[in-house]
């Protein structure tokens, strides 16, 4: 079981996971991403983010260990799929000894879910060919391919995806 928390970017367990991605991109891609991000980009109203934590070995004796993450910002400047107020997935990550139990999907649905309360209509995102894995995880969870958009849009690894959120029904209309 996984336990999704809303924590903020600058959280000692979202430094660790980032530094442990940050060394998977250095390992398939030669290099870190080089996407400007900090903690103002994932307050309320500008974004979220997210750890997923699986319960201590022993239960309430052991703390809890964070093993994936996930966060949204927002990107209205990227229109793809007719989105009038886009917000843009980053950081999915899920740490090699916590894969291969549905952590990804439960954090990508946990991120849409609240993107779509905050009144966003599309999720954008970009990956690289060097992450076969991810790519499937957002074909298979309904995202399109869509135009380069962002940081990597010229780098012929790019992949951009794109997909249309589904507002709660309980979420307020905040459409300007």
């Amino acid at each position: 079981m996984l336990d999704i928390r809303r924590v903020t970017y600058d959280h000692p367990d979202v430094t660790r996971l980032v530094d442990e991605v940050q060394a998977e991109y250095v390992r398939r891609y030669g290099g870190p991403d080089a996407v400007p991000l900090d903690e103002t980009m994932f307050v309320d109203g500008l974004g979220g983010f997210f750890v997923g934590y699986e319960p201590g070995p022993d239960g309430a004796d052991e703390p809890d260990t964070a093993v994936a993450m996930g966060g949204w910002r927002v990107r209205s400047e990227v229109v793809r799929l007719g989105a009038r107020n886009a917000a843009e997935l980053k950081r999915m990550y899920v740490a090699p000894a916590a894969r291969g139990r549905g952590h990804a999907r439960a954090i990508l649905t946990h991120v849409e879910t609240d993107a779509a309360a905050n009144g966003h209509d599309v999720l954008v995102l970009e990956t690289g060919t060097a992450q076969p894995e991810a790519i499937a995880l957002y074909l298979a969870s309904g995202y399109e391919p869509v135009a380069p958009y962002g940081y990597y849009a010229d780098e012929p690894d790019c992949r951009c995806f794109a997909r249309r959120l589904t507002a709660p029904t309980d979420a307020p209309d905040r459409t300007v």
